[in-house]
């Protein structure tokens, strides 16, 4: 921070903001100087909450964090804007969860460009809805301008479109949406689910998913009417990919049953495993049997811009609907996401026109208004984050991030496979391994493996010294690594190996489980 900075900071250090009977400090060039230095007192927060976070978390128990935000009347604000950061201090910078840290690989949460940082500010001041023209202008053209360029990332037709949404599980969700649409005008010609609801022959729809798929599928079949059961979990092979026999099997046993199936979700990275989906496969197996295709990349997403990992996307350009995270393998702020479709007519199933918003008669004139393809109606422009990244350091270095943490993982799963106290289950396509402490000595105990195991994650979280995640395979606990850090190294990660070693043992001869 500069010297005259650091002046403008302590000539308001004292300095209430507004008066109690004053009008909120609305956002404007009146409030300009206030907003910037505020803003400068913001950065000083974060840049000195960073510089101290020397582990990525704290370590803090639910307890005492809960204790210390009840004791917050917020009925009385603080005397100036550095006590608010004071407080918030002790509330929430002093006991995130530091993403950048390169001992953080616990879940898919990545570190983020600068230049999306940034972004973050101006979407705030300028608080644009991205829902209609008259709303977003200009905005509205930056976001299909990055919806058109990841279309043909992915090789999809010119007949393609998308839109921004809060995440995976709603781009999931506008998926399975269209697909029920789609299989009601086959199997219910003429029946309008948006006028009479679902048709009573839905009761039969089926949908075929990877039985480590992510959860979102089936609380889109639930959300939509279909109910947890439409969903079918289809075996995987030992890569824990879908089983391309299995789910052959699973379509012709639903025909037999008198079933209808009508869609199958590809997983470009399984949220524990990574694993990918035999794209190509599947996507040929969709046409013949008249199933919407639908891609959740929301992780694997990101080797749409890879150079070395960009096949294990091929197919992709078959397929009729695409989830993509670029809060994943990105490295953008959370939430930045998307839904394509092949074909943009299928947003005319989401369509609802309002006389106020969207008029029917705006239909055909050219006006561009998003809303027409969203679930959302205000709407963030979260695609100003990716535009900014791009514009200030190109899509290479972004994929260059991915394919150095995919080779990272990779070096991570021949040491965990070397060391005698570990047992790993997969070979990493992506950036994820599932592992657990379990030495030939005590395989006997699979109980106690648990209790160690889960004793592992429970130390981290008390100390923060690292932070891993957990899943279970079989029924038994496990440990994960994600690994999103392009910054990590292979000794951070070394060096967490051996404190879960250490931890797990020195549990196991103090008989703390």
């Amino acid at each position: 921070m500069s010297q005259s900075q650091s002046l403008q900071l302590n000539a308001v250090e004292n300095q209430p903001l507004f008066e109690q009977n004053e009008l909120p400090p609305q956002f404007n060039l009146e409030q300009f100087i206030n907003y910037q230095i505020a803003s400068l007192q913001g950065l000083s927060a974060v840049q000195q909450a960073m510089a101290k976070a020397q582990k990525p978390f704290s370590g803090v128990s639910v307890s005492t964090l809960a204790k210390t935000l009840n004791d917050v009347d917020l009925s009385k604000p603080l005397a100036d804007f550095p006590a608010v950061l004071d407080e918030l201090k002790s509330v929430y910078l002093d006991h995130a969860v530091y993403f950048h840290h390169p001992r953080y690989m616990a879940h898919l949460n990545c570190p983020v460009t600068y230049p999306a940082v940034v972004a973050e500010h101006i979407i705030a001041a300028i608080n644009t809805s991205v829902d209609t023209w008259d709303q977003s202008a200009g905005a509205t053209l930056i976001e299909q301008k990055l919806i058109d360029w990841t279309c043909q990332k992915a090789d999809f037709p010119s007949t393609a479109d998308g839109v921004f949404t809060s995440g995976g599980t709603q781009s999931n969700l506008m998926a399975m949406l269209v697909a029920r649409e789609v299989a009601v005008e086959r199997y219910a010609p003429g029946h309008e689910v948006k006028l009479q609801g679902l048709p009573a022959i839905a009761s039969r729809f089926r949908i075929y998913c990877s039985e480590v798929a992510h959860f979102s599928i089936q609380k889109a079949a639930a959300l939509l009417g279909l109910g947890y059961d439409a969903v079918v979990p289809v075996a995987t092979n030992s890569k824990m990919q879908m089983d391309l026999d299995a789910l052959k099997t699973a379509v012709s046993t639903s025909k037999a049953q008198g079933e209808l199936p009508i869609a199958v979700v590809i997983t470009a990275g399984t949220t524990d495993f990574g694993s990918i989906d035999p794209i190509n496969d599947i996507a040929l197996l969709a046409k013949q049997e008249q199933l919407w295709c639908h891609v959740d990349g929301a992780y694997g997403g990101g080797l749409l811009v890879s150079e070395n990992h960009r096949n294990a996307l091929n197919g992709i350009e078959k397929v009729d609907s695409i989830t993509i995270d670029y809060h994943k393998s990105f490295m953008q702020p959370v939430s930045c996401s998307a839904f394509l479709l092949s074909n943009k007519r299928y947003f005319s199933h989401i369509t609802l026109y309002a006389d106020y918003l969207n008029p029917l008669a705006e239909a055909g004139n050219g006006v561009p208004n998003l809303v027409d393809k969203s679930l959302q109606t205000t709407r963030r422009f979260d695609a100003l984050k990716l535009w900014l990244t791009l514009r200030t350091i190109g899509e290479a270095p972004l994929g260059y991030a991915f394919d150095k943490v995919i080779g990272l993982a990779r070096q991570t799963h021949i040491v965990l496979n070397d060391h005698p106290d570990f047992e790993v289950i997969n070979y990493p396509e992506l950036s994820a391994l599932v592992f657990r402490f379990a030495p030939a000595d005590l395989q006997t105990d699979p109980d106690l493996l648990d209790a160690l195991n889960l004793h592992v994650r429970s130390t981290f979280l008390k100390t923060g010294e690292a932070m891993i995640a957990r899943t279970k395979v079989g029924g038994r606990h496990y440990l994960k690594f994600t690994l999103l850090n392009a910054l990590c190294q292979l000794s951070d990660i070394r060096a967490v190996i051996d404190q879960i070693s250490d931890i797990a043992w020195q549990a196991y001869k103090q008989e703390q489980v």
